[in-house]
């Protein structure tokens, strides 16, 4: 799914995960983190960390000093993955960008929504596993909570999670597990660099989860 046109940061086909990531250090000046991958094992695909019960197969930090190693130098990436080629990209939240992370079927009905009211949007990825991202300025996440208490909606009673400082998301195109590729819904352009605040997204996200919430309990 991808509703934007052409892409500052384009999906080549058969394009290397280290050109990708070198790309957004370069060109959106995020840092990137190489994470966990999936390789095979007596015909299975399995996580690199080799937890059989692993919760994130090929999409999660490597190690417990993963905040330090992130990094937006395209020289030290190149080097990461130099040593995993297959590595998962991960970018660390609450530094460059925050994330705003829904249910697909509520993410897609504010998308509209905000699409109708001609709301700034940045950058939102779409998972396998039925979630949606969208990128808002860093802080955004600690003020989420509040924004939310003040349309009327406890935090804890609608799906809205929020991504900042010591989080991470996944990027595309990594594969998380049987689950398939994270993809863009909408891709990074020139036209998204500027981000917008979290408080100009919450409400159709609220609105979206709430409306979501009850048609599932229903």
């Amino acid at each position: 799914m991808d509703v934007t046109g052409t892409s500052q940061i384009p999906r080549q086909r058969g394009e290397r995960l280290v050109d990708t990531a070198v790309r957004y250090a370069e060109e959106r000046h995020w840092d990137v983190l190489a994470g966990a991958w999936l390789e095979p094992v007596a015909g299975v695909e399995r996580c690199s960390c080799a937890a059989a019960d692993c919760p994130s197969p090929g999409a999660h930090p490597l190690g417990r000093d993963w905040v330090n190693q992130a990094t937006g130098s395209p020289v030290v990436v190149r080097r990461m993955w130099a040593t995993n080629p297959h590595a998962s990209i991960l970018l660390p939240t609450g530094r460059t960008f925050d994330a705003l992370d829904v249910p697909e079927s509520a993410g897609c009905l504010a998308l509209a929504r905000m699409e109708r009211r001609n709301v700034e949007l940045g950058p939102v990825t779409s998972t396998a596993t039925r979630r949606m991202l969208f990128f808002v300025l860093p802080g955004g996440a600690a003020k989420s909570p509040e924004l939310v208490r003040n349309l009327g909606w406890p935090p804890d009673a609608i799906d809205l999670v929020a991504r900042g400082e010591g989080d991470y998301v996944v990027a595309p195109p990594t594969r998380v597990g049987r689950h398939g590729p994270v993809q863009w819904a909408r891709r990074p352009t020139a036209a998204n660099r500027w981000l917008p605040d979290a408080e100009e997204l919450v409400s159709a996200l609220a609105y979206a989860c709430g409306r979501d919430g009850r048609r599932e309990s229903g």
